[in-house]
């Protein structure tokens, strides 16, 4: 990896981190592009906190580098801070302030004053949707008003890195549409780390993806490169009409497939899940057995590998 290259906002080489016998990283590497929305993926323990406790200079690494915007995160450690924003899981945020009190207050940490510090606060109020909650105590504001609160800090110091660690956890459905364009719309300005074990979320979100499994990177690139090079074959659906059994032990018997279940019966039509072996479309021989044992066919279609079913392949085994 090159230092040097302006379109990498973080780059990440051989990272090792240990904490007394356990192996928390192995040799990690890794870049993400500037403009990039980023998601980080991986099963409990697997080492997502630690890699961003060390992008962050929170934690050092054990062996490896990380630099980010060409910093080096050891040697430039306070230059590196000011370039990231960062939103925790869990949001500190001071309930007894007002929204517009309580950014003005995390702009003076910050160093910021003056005309300065009120013009970004205004601009974070317009961005973030927070232009009738300013003179709202933060205790009485909805969880998902309470995000764009810790958004707006996040980003208040202008950061070109902006981390989200699960930022519609605890949201309701329509929360998390809001703070999903929210995030799109800040990708457009700004580099996001997602991390969130909401997959569906990653997939509509970001623009590509890493997923590591036991301190290891074990596959990365968009949401249709990862589905796509899946293992599988995904499954089909199947409606026919027929003897249960049958019907699952034959269709369990079709060349290319790896197991066939009835999900559901309803007036003698049975709903099955095949799932395929294999990438190789075998959707005419699912169609042929139906026509050889003489069942009426009401449905036969291929769903694609999910985001989900990837993740489980590739951290499960």
């Amino acid at each position: 990896m090159n230092g040097s290259n302006d379109s990498v906002m973080i780059e990440v080489q051989n990272l090792n981190k240990r904490f007394g016998e356990v192996h928390a990283l192995r040799d990690l590497t890794f870049q993400v592009r500037k403009g990039e929305v980023f998601g980080f993926l991986g099963p409990n323990g697997a080492g997502k906190t630690t890699t961003m406790r060390i992008v962050t200079c929170y934690i050092p690494a054990t062996s490896g580098t990380v630099r980010v915007g060409g910093l080096d995160t050891v040697e430039q450690s306070l230059d590196v801070r000011k370039k990231i924003g960062y939103l925790p899981e869990n949001n500190p945020l001071y309930n007894d302030m007002m929204v517009a009190e309580y950014l003005g207050f995390a702009g003076e940490l910050r160093g910021m004053k003056g005309q300065a510090l009120k013009s970004r606060i205004d601009r974070m109020i317009q961005v973030c949707g927070l232009t009738s909650m300013t003179k709202r105590q933060i205790g009485n504001l909805s969880k998902g008003f309470r995000q764009r609160v810790g958004l707006a800090q996040a980003m208040l110091h202008d950061p070109d890195l902006l981390i989200l660690d699960e930022p519609t956890s605890g949201l309701d459905p329509n929360q998390i549409v809001e703070i999903r364009q929210l995030i799109k719309k800040i990708g457009q300005e700004k580099t996001v780390i997602y991390c969130s074990h909401i997959l569906p979320e990653v997939s509509a979100t970001c623009s590509r993806i890493l997923i590591i499994n036991n301190g290891s990177l074990v596959e990365q690139g968009t949401a249709d490169e990862l589905t796509g090079r899946a293992g599988s074959g995904g499954h089909y659906i199947v409606k026919v009409r027929g003897e249960k059994a049958d019907v699952e032990k034959k269709l369990a018997a079709v060349e290319g497939v790896s197991a066939a279940t009835v999900a559901q019966t309803a007036d003698q039509w049975h709903t099955v899940r095949v799932l395929a072996a294999t990438k190789e479309d075998i959707g005419e021989a699912i169609f042929k057995c139906a026509v050889d044992n003489g069942w009426a066919l009401a449905e036969l279609h291929r769903e694609r590998v999910s985001l989900e079913e990837v993740f489980t392949q590739l951290t499960r085994g």
